[in-house]
């Protein structure tokens, strides 16, 4: 499987950048330092590499909160480390790790 989200409407993809993380594990959209222009409805693309079918989630609508308040919770590490991860000789490994919290 692979994963894809459209901001908005389609053909408007998510591009992965600094700020724009798109996990190729578990489909999640990761968003940094939230910005107006990122207010907009997001929807996942879920492709099966084999077929080459896809199927499209709900749209998720992200808003800014115009108090100013941030939600708050505790600073946590995501890691979804496989005990071991096999690769030859000179390949390039990626291993994901989120920091999230306030």
């Amino acid at each position: 499987l692979s994963y894809a989200w459209i901001f908005n409407e389609y053909p408007s993809f998510v591009h992965q950048d600094s700020r724009r993380f798109v996990s190729q594990e578990t489909g999640n959209l990761y968003i940094a330092k939230v910005e107006a222009s990122d207010v907009g409805n997001y929807t996942c693309v879920v492709t099966n590499t084999v077929t080459n079918s896809r199927v499209l989630g709900p749209p998720t609508p992200l808003v800014l909160r115009n108090d100013g308040v941030m939600g708050e919770y505790e600073p946590k590490i995501e890691v979804q480390f496989p005990e071991t991860v096999p690769s030859a000789k000179g390949t390039t490994v990626k291993l994901e790790c989120f920091a999230l919290g306030k």
